[in-house]
């Protein structure tokens, strides 16, 4: 059997041969963009390892970040459950819309603004996680976390060891409020570490789980 076999199990649309291609950071989970791919642009993907489209307005092949330099590259590919939509989940370099933005879906409908769901106590983390990308994608001037990008992994691993230290003075100062302060201080520069390091935070949770899964077959308490 090809290796190419399950791509002609796919849906195409029987006039223009297309499917269409959800662009995800693989780190962030952000959707980043919405394009189309034909067989040959599919396949063109999976042996590059980098995205390619099909161009419906200019009738041509285009690889993402080709002239631009803000490549994609190729994590995973999953299809849905009628084989009619392509999830691609990528590590985005730069920004991934042609306006400099992080993602092409920056603009909410009217009265569609993104709001954290009463109860969801760590929707935070996920908005956390969403704005450092966008940071690292688009380096708006003057913001922190650009400033922490741009001065590299040196300056990076500083601060998360500052960070650690003075949650260890807060917490020998029995001081819960400079204890809350400074743990959300380390976290938040360990979030910015973990995308400079290309990791995502899901592996982190996932190790977690791991760990907790095995634990709890050995009868162990955590």
């Amino acid at each position: 059997m090809s290796e190419y076999a399950w791509i002609d199990t796919l849906q195409f649309d029987k006039e223009t041969g297309l499917i269409p291609a959800i662009v995800q950071d693989v780190q962030s989970k952000e959707v980043l963009m919405l394009a189309y791919m034909n067989r040959e642009s599919l396949i063109k993907t999976i042996e590059t390892g980098t995205t390619w489209f099909w161009s419906r307005s200019r009738q041509e092949y285009w690889n993402k970040g080709a002239t631009s330099g803000h490549i994609q590259k190729v994590v995973r590919i999953s299809y849905d459950c009628d084989k009619d939509t392509l999830l691609v989940e990528v590590r985005q370099t730069g920004a991934a819309c042609h306006t400099g933005k992080y993602s092409c879906f920056f603009t909410p409908a009217a009265g569609g603004e993104r709001n954290v769901q009463e109860g969801d106590r760590f929707a935070i983390l996920d908005e956390l996680i969403q704005t450092i990308a966008r940071r690292d994608a688009e380096r708006p001037e003057g913001a922190y976390t650009t400033y922490l990008f741009e001065k590299g992994l040196d300056k990076i691993l500083k601060k998360v060891g500052e960070e650690s230290t003075e949650v260890i003075v807060a917490a020998k100062n029995h001081d819960a409020h400079e204890l809350t302060c400074e743990a959300g201080d380390l976290m938040y520069h360990l979030l910015v570490l973990l995308r400079q390091q290309g990791l995502p935070f899901d592996e982190v949770l996932a190790e977690l789980e791991r760990r907790h899964g095995k634990q709890d077959m050995k009868g162990k308490t955590k």
